[in-house]
């Protein structure tokens, strides 16, 4: 038997907007998680990304939300302003009711303009802990209605230092209150929250695949040793000529860096991250969608939340803390039925963090090596072909040809044509090509020579102890060394 949203317990009128959106059979997290909170249980859902936890937390509170009431009825809270506003985003596209309003308040927004919403009259408001606690403590926010609580990616906010604010909230709200909490993980900390604050609650949980979305190609270029990864990123790029490409790096300041040197080689980038103001990022994400930038340079504040048509790239920079947030990472492409890639950039020290990738995603990624010059060439002809073949098929082609008859006069219109081309080709040469570059061999770590008294390979000996040093103290080691 098929199971429908009507099969669900959603309304009649309710289930006729969901097909009209597309939406015809359920997940497998809103098969079990919507009839629960439409009981009134409390449920804990534990799931990955993408496999509709939003429209299971939000389809049975639109079905019992009373519309005529102005307070709050349902809060919702999410670690990051990006998924903030998508779930809004989605909860309004579910709702369909012009009469139903609902607030995004996150940092980075006037204060001024949600206390505004506030005070009119809002339904549902989906936050981040840091400003639902602001206006909490201003008395702007008033949770005497408050029906719903919902925590969207607990994981992530407790990863993110949020799990103390989320207390915080839950103690100031009602206590008949209704509690979900949608996690991808389940860490000893959010299982105390759990006890402490729901009420006998049912556990949901979608059996995830370890494997990564099979419509995503993966690939590994290892570093070779004296390389920077900004050496082998130029190369890459030139021969995979992303659509549109979202670059993975772990610090904001690599962030601004690296955006500074892709300009600098012609690329058209951005830089997105937490220091930049709401509002920018907003204007960020706009023109990227648009096509006016077709790279972003982003730390992990984009691995959760932000969606975008049409990325065709993922690239790690740098390699994420944990294989989980790998997986979120390279989720951002390969959505909506369509094809995408990711690509990792692995030095010697990455190695150990590949291997918990590779066991995460139950596959061993495909290791490439970088693009030589002579492919590099071959690429960029290509590229020149192609625009050649267009050239001709256009019109404006014929006001260049009295000067070619000319010039035929005393050079073969072969050498013309050749030295036209190698005019262009040149004019637009990126200058990283211009210098002295030949790729190695192979990225992979050399072995030690025979004889010498310490292996040079990562991890590298302590010279008192003689033990490796951790990975963590290698990096922050190097972060010294680049200070100086």
């Amino acid at each position: 038997m098929t199971i429908s949203f009507k099969s669900l317990g959603l309304s009649d009128a309710h289930v006729e907007h969901l097909e009209k959106l597309g939406l015809v059979t359920p997940t497998n997290i809103q098969e079990q998680a919507i009839p629960q909170i439409l009981a009134g249980r409390d449920v804990v859902g534990q799931s990955q990304t993408g496999t509709g936890k939003t429209a299971a937390f939000s389809l049975p509170v639109l079905e019992k939300i009373d519309e005529n009431k102005r307070g709050v009825q349902a809060l919702i809270l999410t670690p990051t302003r990006e998924l903030a506003q998508q779930v809004a985003e989605a909860i309004k596209d579910f709702s369909d009711n012009r009469h139903l309003h609902i607030l995004t308040v996150c940092g980075g927004q006037s204060m001024d303009r949600q206390i505004r919403s506030l005070e009119r009259g809002t339904q549902i408001v989906v936050g981040t802990p840091g400003r639902v606690i602001d206006l909490l403590e201003r008395k702007k926010l008033k949770l005497d209605e408050l029906q719903w609580v919902v925590l969207d990616e607990a994981d992530e906010m407790l990863s993110m230092g949020f799990i103390d604010d989320v207390k915080k909230i839950l103690q100031q709200t009602p206590r008949e209150r209704q509690t979900a909490c949608f996690s991808a993980t389940m860490p000893r900390e959010i299982r105390d929250l759990v006890n402490e604050f729901l009420h006998d609650p049912v556990t949901v949980t979608v059996s995830q695949p370890k494997a990564a979305p099979t419509k995503i190609e993966q690939e590994v270029y290892a570093i070779p040793r004296g390389w920077s990864k900004m050496k082998a990123l130029l190369p890459i790029l030139e021969m995979e000529a992303p659509d549109s490409a979202l670059i993975f790096v772990r610090t904001k300041r690599t962030a601004a860096e690296l955006t500074s040197k892709l300009v600098e080689s012609g690329q058209s980038v951005d830089e997105y991250h937490g220091n930049l103001s709401q509002s920018q990022r907003e204007r960020l994400v706009q023109r990227w969608r648009d096509g006016k930038v077709k790279i972003v340079v982003a730390t992990d504040i984009a691995a959760r939340g932000l969606d975008v048509e049409n990325l065709t790239h993922v690239i790690n920079y740098d390699l994420p803390d944990n294989a989980e947030t790998y997986i979120h990472r390279i989720g951002r492409t390969g959505r909506a039925g369509k094809t995408g890639k990711a690509i990792c950039l692995v030095e010697p020290i990455d190695r150990r963090m590949l291997k918990q990738i590779e066991r995460r995603v139950r596959q061993t990624l495909v290791e490439s090596k970088i693009p030589n010059r002579a492919a590099v060439e071959g690429r960029r002809l290509e590229k020149l072909q192609s625009k050649i073949k267009e050239a001709l098929a256009g019109e404006r082609m014929a006001s260049f040809l009295p000067l070619v008859r000319e010039l035929s006069d005393e050079y073969e219109p072969l050498a013309i044509a050749a030295a036209s081309l190698q005019m262009v080709y040149d004019q637009n040469c990126p200058h990283w090509m211009k210098t002295d570059w030949e790729v190695p061999d192979s990225g992979t770590p050399k072995p030690s020579v025979k004889g010498k008294k310490y292996n040079r390979d990562f991890p590298p000996k302590n010279n008192y102890s003689k033990k490796p040093i951790s990975r963590k103290s290698y990096q922050e080691n190097e972060f010294l060394k680049s200070e100086v």
